[in-house]
């Protein structure tokens, strides 16, 4: 095969499997994935004569790549599939009655936990702390403090499920 402007068809067809394993990063179905790389090879013979000649034929093509997939992304975030003008003013809003009761549940499920499991789902979930701060503030070893909010969050779980 000959060169196409500045690279030849053989050394482009060799990082196919490399653009392959690089649109795995933007899509997982096959399909897709097959769908980027050949885009990406249409755009980078479409394009050759901007390729420069020493340099990295691959970096060259990961670029045309990222910024294909980039471009339809944003695209996509903007398209509105099936919704005539006057179908977006319908669209229902739910209801926050039903989170206030759900809100005030948990606050109750919380406040009947035991002094420590409470702790331990305050200093995990609210404060962020990781297992081992939380641990240390508490005075305990780190599977106790594991099995604390283990314990915790199935208390809680029973109790806003128990419906």
């Amino acid at each position: 095969m000959g060169p196409v402007n500045g690279f030849a068809e053989k050394e482009l067809l060799g990082h196919v499997q490399a653009l392959r394993s690089f649109a795995r990063r933007f899509h997982s179905s096959p399909s897709d994935i097959d769908d980027l790389v050949q885009e990406t090879l249409t755009k980078a013979l479409a394009n050759a004569e901007k390729f420069q000649r020493g340099s990295q034929l691959r970096s060259w093509l990961f670029t045309i790549m990222r910024n294909s997939f980039c471009t339809k992304f944003g695209l996509s975030k903007r398209e509105h599939v099936g919704l005539a003008d006057d179908a977006a003013l319908l669209v229902s809003v739910p209801a926050v009655q039903e989170w206030k009761i759900r809100g005030r549940e948990f606050e109750m499920a919380l406040a009947d936990l035991s002094e420590d499991h409470r702790n331990a789902i305050e200093f995990i979930f609210i404060d962020c702390m990781s297992y081992e701060d939380a641990a240390s503030r508490c005075g305990c070893a780190l599977g106790t403090m594991k099995s604390r909010v283990n314990r915790a969050r199935m208390q809680l779980w029973t109790a806003i499920n128990s419906d």
